[in-house]
């Protein structure tokens, strides 16, 4: 059992690579990614789960860091923004303008990269609705439903 003081080595599967971490069981998963390993693409910004900047994927699934503790990640394949280097989700968020100020960019690529491949047919409805877990003040949403929708297609055409 774990004191919220003590610290323990770790191994976390991330981005395709096993990772030693000295935590302790009160540790998120954002602040470890953070701070320890020095993967800065999941932000910190409401740190209570409500923006959404902070998501990672957990077994493919979008989760918040912010509220996952890192010892919850412990056996589990973690993908943060760094592990999805040259993907069609990022280059297609680029290509439609899909971000202002790029805070919450990587947050929002790594929910739409989640949502392709657990929803790979996804229509307007399931799109707005997981787009409901990120939060972004500078832009509409319409160029991030664009890029999603587009990279559906693309993966869509490419199974014909």
């Amino acid at each position: 059992m774990f004191s919220l003081q003590k610290k323990e080595f770790m191994d976390l599967n991330i981005n395709g690579e096993k990772k030693s971490v000295v935590i302790r069981s009160a540790d998120t998963l954002l602040d470890v990614l953070r701070n320890q390993l020095g993967l800065t693409g999941a932000k910190p910004s409401c740190k209570n789960g409500d923006c959404g900047a902070c998501t990672v994927l957990i077994d493919g699934w979008p989760v918040k860091s912010c509220l996952m503790l890192a010892v919850e990640a412990v056996g589990h394949e973690i993908t943060s923004i760094e592990g999805l280097k040259e993907t069609a989700m990022q280059k297609t968020f680029i290509d439609c303008f899909a971000f202002q100020c790029g805070y919450c960019t990587s947050g929002f690529i790594m929910n739409c990269h989640g949502l392709s491949r657990i929803h790979p047919g996804a229509d307007y409805g399931i799109i707005r609705e997981w787009l409901q877990s990120n939060l972004c003040r500078c832009t509409g949403y319409e160029e991030i439903t664009d890029a999603i929708k587009s990279v559906l297609d693309q993966n869509a055409a490419l199974e014909q």
